[in-house]
């Protein structure tokens, strides 16, 4: 694996969480971003721990669709933009539903390639994204990016993403964290290096 992708995938395929910056679409706003198979539930709590933003189920729209999820609004009026799905949570397996474990429980069940929607109800603790159909090409945001970069790695064509905000709240850049990047050996992975 070369050029400037290289260390993302093969930190994804590794089953580490990676930084991604450059998305087009929120400001220059970062995110974490682990394949979905690796979401296990140290890599939930890392993420809210050191991100704090939502944690979402990043999905193509053949994978939603298997699971009978949509987006809650489709249409244009009072758009936001945000390609929400219901939040789910696995029918089986969890207690409460938002611990790291039990969101980890949610995503497994979610990417199983023999679960349908039955083994999920709503709502739930997990936030689903339902990628443009034309992927990062269409939109050049952390949600396609992430599910590029997995599907290039070999992990799967579905990635668990968190926006990541600073301790005061505010939306974090990449130097808002270079000290976590450094210490934690983080892989950075630009947007646009996807786009070439």
């Amino acid at each position: 694996m070369t050029g400037a992708l290289g260390p993302a995938l093969v930190a994804l395929a590794a089953g580490q969480v990676i930084v991604l910056t450059g998305d087009r679409l929120r400001g220059g706003d970062i995110d974490f971003a682990v394949a979905a198979r690796h979401a296990n539930a140290e890599a939930i709590n890392f993420m809210a721990t050191h991100g704090r933003g939502l944690i979402c189920l990043a999905l193509t729209p053949s994978h939603a669709l298997r699971l009978g999820i949509s987006l809650i609004n489709p249409g244009a009026e009072r758009q936001s933009g945000r390609p929400h799905g219901r939040s789910i949570e696995a029918r089986t397996g969890v207690s409460t539903g938002i611990s790291a474990a039990d969101r980890a429980r949610t995503v497994a069940v979610a990417i199983d390639p023999a679960s349908t929607g039955e083994d999920l109800v709503s709502p739930g603790h997990v936030f689903p994204l339902i990628a443009a159909p034309g992927g990062v090409a269409e939109r050049q945001a952390a949600l396609e990016a992430a599910i590029e970069l997995c599907l290039r790695a070999g992990t799967g064509d579905a990635a668990v993403i968190c926006a990541i905000m600073r301790e005061d709240g505010e939306m974090a850049r990449a130097e808002d964290i270079a000290g976590l990047i450094e210490q934690l050996g983080l892989v950075v992975a630009d947007i646009g290096a996807l786009l070439g």
